[in-house]
């Protein structure tokens, strides 16, 4: 277990080795629903996405109040049975605050520097909704340190 109230850094640089996430999220009919985003870690261990308003899972964020829980996983493709490595996860998912928008954007670039580079991203990422996704569970898998290996971390 890590340590309470703190991702712990080896769940840090596991969330940082994948780039995409299949966010689970329930829609506005009360329906279970599925999508991947492309993400970036923050040094605190919270997840940013974009995503539009007008997308299915943007509509049915927007629509539930801040702090909508969700679900998530994150791992490499193209991995066997004895490599797999991978982030299982749930927690809170709120529009990141306009206040808080421009540190956002900087972590989202430094984890995709080539959106930042290409002005046509750049611009894209500068008009996006920006979400948060606050773990408040992580189950980190890793068959290399022995099959079904597993280490998780709550949230206090």
């Amino acid at each position: 277990m890590g340590q309470p109230g703190r991702v712990t850094d080896h769940q840090l640089h596991a969330l940082a080795d994948h780039t995409t996430l299949t966010l689970a999220y329930v829609d506005d009919a009360g329906l279970p629903q599925a999508c991947a985003v492309f993400y970036a870690v923050t040094d605190s261990g919270s997840l940013l996405f974009l995503t539009s308003p007008s997308t299915d899972h943007g509509a049915a964020l927007s629509a539930q109040r801040p702090g909508a829980r969700v679900a998530f996983t994150a791992q490499a493709d193209q991995q066997t049975w004895t490599t797999i490595t991978g982030v299982q996860g749930r927690g809170t998912c709120r529009r990141v605050p306009e206040a808080d928008l421009d540190g956002a954007r900087d972590a989202y670039f430094r984890a995709f520097p080539y959106v930042a580079e290409d002005p046509r991203l750049a611009k894209a990422v500068g008009s996006a909704a920006m979400w948060e996704i606050r773990p408040t569970w992580l189950r980190v898998i890793d068959n290399s340190k022995g099959f079904g290996h597993k280490e998780e971390w709550t949230a206090p």
